[in-house]
């Protein structure tokens, strides 16, 4: 194989890292490390844009207003808990695909240098999908230990304050990490409520959405609080007994569908990087593209399917 084709895929490459980096420089503002830092725990008010800095945002800073998709993968981050910045995730994507499309195009030509650059391109989204996913299970299995702790410090005459403090010393991870960041925004001057109801958004737990509203609820209206609660992680053990039931009895049609999604994937791989002849059928004549795009959409509505069976609510 002569050095021009790699040398292109080379500079096309970097190329392409460089836009990248070019408009990651162009939309970056530089904020106040004191406003970055309340920020995080939502103590800092939205500065107000005037009318000129309205008129001049841009494309790539509508992204980063709330909801956009700057905001939500910022939002997967915190989620997972992953020491990243939105940019540097991006950037450290950019050169995923980049390092699968050099790859690619050494041991199997454009179609598989294409197909191989997809794959690095997802496979940090799903990493990420997957490790929030965990964090949050995690959290959710610790829920009752944790409401029972909190029972107990609320019934020896603690303070809601005081009683999130002892969570924090006396719970792992990662329940302990996120109460403490709970701590630290109600240290810098936010509402208990407020704080709780933003760590109930980072998790993103529908039993810890169901505990915070209790705890706001009883602030506003009054009551015994360790009743209510103890109520809550009866209701919490008993769905999470029910969840590991479900997940017990599906596991043979999860494994089905994780199988049946991964096995064409790897045998393209395999057979494209031992034997490129073997596979240039697939990808260098019109009904092997044909039979390829048809083979990934039954794929993808296959693994779909599966999935939303196994799917079951509590």
């Amino acid at each position: 194989m002569t050095g021009g084709p790699l040398l292109a895929g080379i500079l096309t490459a970097l190329a392409v890292l460089i836009l990248f980096v070019g408009l990651w420089r162009i939309a970056a503002r530089t904020p106040d490390p004191l406003e970055a830092r309340l920020k995080q725990y939502g103590a800092s008010p939205e500065a107000e844009a005037s009318a000129d800095g309205k008129a001049r945002r841009s494309l790539l800073r509508r992204a980063g207003k709330p909801g956009g998709p700057v905001a939500r993968l910022a939002d997967a981050l915190t989620r997972a808990d992953m020491p990243f910045t939105v940019a540097e995730f991006v950037l450290a994507v950019v050169g995923l695909v980049a390092l699968g499309f050099l790859v690619g195009w050494w041991r199997g030509g454009l179609a598989f240098a294409a197909l191989l650059a997809f794959l690095m391109a997802i496979a940090p989204f799903v990493y990420l999908s997957t490790r929030a996913g965990r964090r949050r299970q995690a959290f959710t299995t610790q829920l009752p230990d944790t409401l029972a702790l909190l029972i107990g410090a609320l019934r020896a005459g603690y303070g809601i304050t005081q009683a999130l403090d002892m969570l924090v010393a006396r719970l792992p991870q990662p329940s302990s990490v996120e109460f403490g960041r709970a701590m630290r925004a109600v240290n810098l001057g936010l509402p208990v409520n407020r704080a709780l109801s933003d760590m109930a958004d980072r998790v993103d737990s529908d039993d810890l959405y169901l505990v915070v509203t209790a705890m706001n609820v009883q602030q506003e209206v009054g009551g015994n609080l360790a009743q209510v609660l103890e109520t809550i992680a009866e209701t919490v053990r008993e769905r999470i007994r029910v969840k590991r039931e479900i997940r017990v009895f599906t596991a043979q049609q999860r494994m089905t569908g994780i199988i049946l999604g991964a096995l064409p994937i790897a045998a393209v791989l395999m057979l494209g990087g031992a034997n490129r002849e073997y596979m240039s059928g697939l990808f260098s004549t019109t009904l092997g593209r044909m039979m390829v795009v048809v083979a990934v959409i039954l794929q993808v509505i296959g693994f779909l399917v599966i999935r939303k069976i196994v799917d079951i609510e509590v």
